[in-house]
């Protein structure tokens, strides 16, 4: 017999149902307008695609192609927008992404605004016009259920400001992720980028609690397995890793490791 399309449960965003269940999720950093690669990462294994708006060139039209390149791949595309506006979610949204990344959203009104952004009247102020989207993501519910079901809201937490309001922040509705930018709240903090300082640690505990408290998730960025066991010890459920030029590097210094070959890493150092 065939399956009764009333009886199949809509189709739910895997990162949601994956944190709904207690498991971590895991996503890649993508910096270059390069699509095939952000293809490649995507069916590599991570959750979803981390793809870098705010801190590399990676432009609007790159962000589209690479939301069609990764139709039937497992990770989802999720983008980090340059500033927590309206009109800027609403871009990328409209493009195609399952998930808006806000970066320095220091108070409670921030965050509403970032959950604003990401849903339709009468939860939020999302415009109508996501044909694109529609492209990408069809539903037999249609969009506009689809996307307020299924779209992420992550909010950046890297001021000392942020950590101070954390428990209304944490209480916004909508919001699904806090994540902490261990760097920029080190540099915040006057610490210059040291995210092992206790205060950075301590303030990344703050974070964790309210989420907890508040039936959100705590993310963080993380460096190796390493990182993502300490992070998992912490409570962290939501990771950003390295670049797709950090795993570049990584993967030429196990390869050319013991044959006197150097190079330069991601970052213009040699190794």
């Amino acid at each position: 017999m065939p399956e009764d399309p009333e009886s199949t449960p809509p189709w739910e965003n895997p990162v949601r149902a994956r944190l709904r269940a207690g498991h971590p999720v895991v996503g890649v950093t993508i910096t270059t307008n390069g699509v095939e690669v952000a293809a490649q990462a995507a069916g590599l294994g991570f959750d979803f695609l981390w793809l870098e708006m705010e801190h590399s060139p990676l432009s609007l039209e790159t962000v589209r192609n690479i939301v069609l390149a990764t139709r039937g791949l497992k990770a989802m595309p999720f983008a980090r927008v340059p500033v927590n506006e309206l009109w800027m979610a609403k871009r990328v949204l409209d493009a195609g992404v399952l998930g808006v990344i806000f970066p320095f959203t220091s108070t409670p009104e921030l965050a509403r605004q970032a959950v604003a952004a990401c849903k339709y009247p009468p939860a939020g102020r999302r415009g109508s016009g996501a044909g694109l989207a529609t492209f990408r993501w069809p539903s037999p519910e249609g969009y506009t259920d689809f996307a307020d079901r299924n779209v992420m809201v992550i909010a950046v937490i890297e001021e000392v400001g942020a950590v101070e309001r954390i428990e209304e922040i944490a209480a916004t509705p909508g919001l699904d992720v806090l994540f902490v930018g261990p760097s920029d709240l080190s540099f915040s903090m006057g610490l210059r980028g040291d995210m092992e300082h206790p205060r950075v640690d301590d303030a990344m505990g703050k974070v964790v609690a309210a989420a907890q408290r508040h039936g959100k998730v705590a993310g963080r960025y993380v460096s190796g397995s390493a990182g993502i066991r300490r992070g998992l010890a912490q409570g962290f459920q939501f990771f950003q890793t390295g670049t797709e030029l950090n795993l570049m590097a990584e993967g030429a210094r196990q390869l050319l490791d013991g044959t006197g070959n150097h190079g330069s890493d991601a970052t213009g150092g040699t190794y």
